[in-house]
């Protein structure tokens, strides 16, 4: 199969059941989590006190899994297989299984498992098995997302 996601603006067409692709790296910075604890109102200790977090299983401060999640968002995007055809985000199947630290850089794994022709919305609903992975090859995120994709032109 290969790392097939990998075309610009792939159409429901394009894709196949087991076509795979990973992206780029993105270190998780101190920056990205006090931003995302202003922007979401989260500023809860784990996240933003080194003595508090210096007490917790982690024994420092982690970043907020839906900031690793939302990177994540932007690290598939960047794939290019959604540019220009993307029409809606329908859901997503999430768990969180290991946390990220200050300076952990992570990837974007997808693999789809699922196509559902959806005519009368002009697309299909194309369902990706994606893992979230560390610089250790630790996955520590993974799930499904449900995305819609327009259909090519008739």
């Amino acid at each position: 199969m290969g790392d097939m996601l990998v075309q610009k603006g792939m159409c429901f067409e394009d894709f196949a059941i087991g076509d795979t692709g990973t992206s780029v790296g993105r270190t998780v910075t101190e920056t990205d989590i006090v931003n995302f604890a202003a922007l979401s109102g989260d500023w809860n200790q784990i996240h933003t006190d080194v003595e508090y977090a210096a007490g917790t299983m982690y024994k420092e401060r982690i970043a907020h899994g839906l900031l690793v999640l939302s990177i994540a968002s932007g690290l598939a995007v960047r794939m290019g297989f959604m540019e220009g055809t993307v029409q809606a985000f329908m859901g997503l199947d999430w768990q969180f299984r290991g946390p990220t630290k200050i300076g952990d850089t992570v990837r974007v794994h997808a693999e789809v498992t699922e196509l559902k022709p959806m005519p009368r919305l002009n697309g299909g609903l194309v369902t990706f098995r994606m893992q979230i992975l560390n610089q250790r090859d630790e996955i520590v995120h993974r799930g499904t997302w449900s995305v819609l994709m327009k259909s090519k032109p008739k």
